[in-house]
């Protein structure tokens, strides 16, 4: 991808992030525990999972490409509020050579 990185003055938000890494007989694993920085909009809207179903995303997190693996499907997110969430999608944008930020944008349930 090619285009401007994501603009630090735009990190506003911190939220924890723990990379899903799949099912074992215990239960979800997750990975340890990352704070990434960005744009977080709280705001219900309707998208479409890994699976192509429809599901409500209360919450949208927009960070630099940097982070594209910090955020499987299913990994589990806590909000500067303390809410813990869970990614339902995780997809770049890339501006296509606009002077856009190229961005990573996160729904969240």
């Amino acid at each position: 991808m090619s285009g401007y990185a994501f603009p630090g003055f735009l990190k506003r938000h911190e939220v924890t992030v723990e990379a899903y890494l799949g099912s074992s007989a215990y239960g979800k694993q997750y990975g340890p525990e990352e704070v990434v920085k960005g744009l977080l909009e709280r705001r219900v809207r309707v998208v479409r999972d890994q699976n192509g179903n429809e599901v409500t995303s209360t919450a949208t997190f927009r960070t630099g490409l940097d982070a594209v693996d910090a955020f499987p499907p299913e990994s589990r997110v806590t909000l500067p509020d303390g809410r813990t969430t869970t990614v339902i999608g995780a997809e770049p944008i890339d501006g296509g050579g606009l002077p856009t930020p190229d961005h990573l944008e996160v729904q969240m349930e």
